[in-house]
C-alpha cells in the first residue's frame, strides 16, 4: 500500500505517522498522534514519564502494534491495523539508554554486528564510523574497558552502521555523567546530520530537546499538545503547563472585569474574555525586573515594564551563573521568583520594587 503525499512535487517524508492510537486495558495511551520527519531532521518527542513517548517508538519499530492509524516510510505503508512489516525489514535503527552492547564482542565486532555485504565493505564501514566517533584506537577493546561516553559512541556507530533510513533514540544520554552529556550530544548530532538520517529522539529533558531537535513534539497524556522549532515552542507556549515544562514560571492569577485584569503590576488587557473569567498571567523568573532606580542604582524603568510593585525579599541564593531571589508581594502575599545575572544576594526582609516585562508575559485561561 503506497501513501500519496499531499505535495506531489516534493519527496515524501522519510517517516510519517498518522492518527496513531493505542489502548491498554481500556486506558488510552496514544490518542491521534501524527507527525512527519524528513531526511536529516531530528524530531524530539518530549514529555513526562508515561505520556506515550516510548509506546510511539515501539509501534514505529514494530515491537508493538497500534489500534488505529498508520506509519509510512518514504511514502510506503509499513504499519497499520492490517499491514505489519516485520521489524527487521523496516530499515529502522534503534538506540537505547543502556547501549545494549555485546560484552563478548570487541568494539569493531559490535559495530559490524548485523552488517551485510563483503568482508571488505564491512571493514571499511566499521573503520569509517570508528574514526568519526573518535574510537579507532579502541577497535579491539571490549565494552567493559570503555567509559560510559565511549560506550555511547560505540552504540551510535553500531546503530548507524547499516545506514538506517530512520533512527529511533530512546533516552540515549540519560546514563551519562552530566559533565559529558553536552559534548556527546553535539558529536552525536553532527554525525546524524552527516549521515542524513531521519531521527526520532525521545527524552523527558527540555534542555536536551532544545539542544538537539529541529522540531519538538510536546506530549501530554498520549497527545501531542504542541509542536514547533525550539525557539517558537519556548517563546509561544500553548498553555501554562507547556511554559512550565521548559523552565520555572511565575503564575499571577486574577479575574476579568471590563476586559481588564487587575494585578500588582497594573491592569492587563484581556480582550475576548468575559467578565468573571479566571486568567493566569505567566512569566519566567528571568523576565521579572528589579527597579534598581527605586532601589538607589541603575536605569529607570521603561514604559513596557509597566507599574512597579512593592515586594520583600524572602530568600536569595547564588546558583552559579545567576542568583535566584524569592519575593513576597505586598499586593496579595503571593511569592514571585526573579533571576539576576551574577551575584545578587539581598538580605531577607529587604523591600524592593519589581516590574514585569509585559512583552514576555503569557496570558491563559485558568485551569481547574
Amino acid at each position: 500500500m503506497d501513501h500519496v503525499p499531499q505535495d506531489i512535487s516534493a519527496p515524501p517524508p522519510r517517516l510519517e505517522v498518522t492518527g496513531l492510537r493505542r489502548q491498554f486495558g481500556g486506558t488510552c495511551v496514544l490518542d491521534d498522534v501524527s507527525f512527519t520527519v524528513r531526511a536529516g531532521q531530528v524530531s524530539c518527542l518530549l514529555g513526562p514519564s508515561g505520556c506515550g513517548k516510548s509506546t510511539t517508538l515501539r509501534i514505529i519499530v514494530g515491537v508493538d502494534q497500534q489500534d488505529g492509524g498508520a506509519i509510512f516510510a518514504d511514502g510506503v505503508c509499513i504499519s497499520d491495523p492490517q499491514v505489519q512489516t516485520p521489524p527487521e525489514q523496516r530499515g529502522i535503527g534503534l538506540m537505547f539508554q543502556d547501549f545494549a552492547l555485546f560484552p563478548h564482542l570487541s568494539v569493531a565486532q559490535n559495530v559490524a554486528f548485523g552488517l551485510a555485504g563483503t568482508g571488505a565493505d564491512k571493514a571499511a564501514r566499521v573503520t569509517s564510523l570508528l574514526q568519526r566517533v573518535h574510537l579507532a584506537h579502541h577497535r579491539d577493546s571490549f565494552p567493559h574497558a570503555l567509559s560510559g561516553g565511549e560506550q555511547q559512541r560505540v552504540a551510535l556507530a553500531r546503530a548507524l552502521a547499516p545506514r538506517p533510513r530512520i533512527l529511533l533514540m530512546d533516552e540515549p544520554f540519560s546514563g551519562l555523567d552530566e559533565r559529558l552529556r553536552d559534548e556527546i550530544r553535539d558529536d552525536t548530532l553532527q554525525l546524524l546530520k552527516e549521515e542524513n538520517t531521519a531521527v526520532v529522539l525521545v527524552t523527558h529533558e527540555p534542555h536536551e530537546a532544545m539542544r538537539m531537535a529541529d522540531e519538538i513534539l510536546l506530549m501530554r497524556d498520549g497527545k501531542i499538545v504542541q509542536r514547533g522549532a525550539p525557539y517558537n515552542i519556548y517563546n509561544a507556549p500553548v498553555d501554562c503547563a507547556a511554559a512550565s515544562f521548559f523552565s520555572d514560571v511565575n503564575v499571577i492569577r486574577s479575574t476579568v472585569h471590563g476586559a481588564l485584569v487587575r494585578t500588582a503590576f497594573g491592569e492587563f488587557l484581556a480582550p475576548g474574555y468575559a467578565d468573571g473569567t479566571a486568567l493566569e498571567i505567566v512569566i519566567r523568573p528571568q523576565h521579572i525586573k528589579i527597579d534598581f532606580d527605586r532601589a538607589g542604582r541603575g536605569p529607570a524603568p521603561t514604559a513596557q515594564d509597566g507599574t512597579p510593585a512593592a515586594a520583600s525579599v524572602v530568600r536569595a541564593r547564588f546558583m552559579g551563573r545567576e542568583s535566584l531571589v524569592e519575593f513576597r508581594m505586598e499586593f496579595d502575599g503571593s511569592i514571585l521568583k526573579a533571576t539576576v545575572p551574577n551575584v545578587f544576594l539581598p538580605k531577607a526582609g529587604t523591600r524592593m520594587w519589581l516590574m514585569l516585562r509585559r512583552d514576555r508575559c503569557f496570558v491563559f485561561p485558568a485551569k481547574g
